[in-house]
């Protein structure tokens, strides 16, 4: 896919597909692979090993080698949405469901308006969005005050689980507006191989200094956990990463942020259907008001920049 050329429906609606599917069943996957691989060893070398693949591939096929400043971008920019955003999501995922992770991370683009607005990268949020910023809170609150009620790896501490997931968001955001303005290369999928390679080392140096390794042995890693791992580096890394910033480059960014509230629709279902995630009033009250405030804010925000 190229984005210099007009792309063909069809290769955007694959795109599309990409995001919503994978990207959503991308939390059950990162719930089973840590189930008997340390988290941040896990992301880590998930991340790592996929922008090692895609960075390599790019440069076999004739892209041009990034400069030393690029290279110090990337690290920036994995390290927010990658080291921070990801890394805090699988470690979150510990705590609390994958379907309530899937939700509080719909919190993005709420992040977004709001973030955006304060640096002036983004006008101040229209009162659609307003709206959808004030229900999004509420869908926050209803689900931190909802206790887990599924298997999870360390049950107990759902407060702290909803925490690192919406810092987790909340750094993804900022991550999301620096790369507005610095990209490592002029190549989407340069750029994207060097984000997932930096921010994956990083994960994983902070994953050791954590003392993940110690007592770790792959020959404990369950074959459940062996296959969601190279589901995330295949799918949910190279395939869905790679057509999200294709997807920027040839359609409106508000519209490529649609996964936001798609993605937790098929996260619960697929948490409910495969892993026993159960559904209460709570959970699905927080999930309609978030999923109903992420559509305002990302359809208002499309309205607002709309020329005059």
């Amino acid at each position: 896919m190229s984005a210099s050329t007009s792309p063909s429906r069809a290769s955007i609606l694959l795109a599309f597909a990409a995001l919503y599917i994978i990207w959503g069943s991308t939390y059950l996957g990162i719930r089973f692979a840590i189930d008997s691989i340390p988290p941040l060893l896990m992301a880590g070398t998930r991340y790592a090993t996929a922008g090692a693949l895609l960075y390599g591939y790019m440069r076999w096929k004739g892209e041009p080698a990034p400069t030393r400043q690029g290279w110090f971008t990337a690290l920036i920019i994995g390290t927010c949405l990658l080291a921070f955003g990801n890394g805090g999501v699988t470690l979150g995922e510990q705590y609390i469901p994958s379907g309530l992770t899937a939700l509080l991370v719909a919190t993005v683009p709420m992040f977004l308006a709001v973030l955006g607005w304060w640096s002036g990268l983004a006008s101040r949020p229209a009162p659609l969005v307003a709206v959808g910023l004030a229900l999004g809170l509420g869908g926050v609150y209803l689900l931190a005050r909802t206790p887990g009620v599924s298997h999870v790896a360390l049950p107990g501490h759902e407060g702290l689980g909803t925490a690192l997931v919406l810092i987790a968001a909340l750094v993804w955001a900022i991550g999301s507006l620096y790369s507005k303005k610095h990209q490592p290369a002029p190549s989407p999928f340069v750029s994207g191989g060097m984000q997932m390679l930096c921010g994956g080392l990083v994960m994983l140096v902070v994953g050791l200094i954590k003392g993940e390794a110690a007592g770790f042995e792959l020959a404990h890693v369950t074959t459940k956990s062996w296959v969601a791992y190279a589901y995330l580096v295949t799918f949910g890394s190279i395939v869905a990463f790679t057509a999200y910033i294709w997807l920027l480059r040839v359609v409106e960014p508000a519209i490529a942020g649609t996964y936001a509230f798609v993605n937790p629709v098929v996260a619960v279902l697929l948490g409910w259907a495969f892993a026993g995630e159960q559904l209460n009033a709570g959970m699905l009250g927080g999930a309609a008001l978030i999923v109903v405030a992420v559509a305002l804010v990302v359809l208002g925000g499309r309205k607002a920049s709309t020329p005059r």
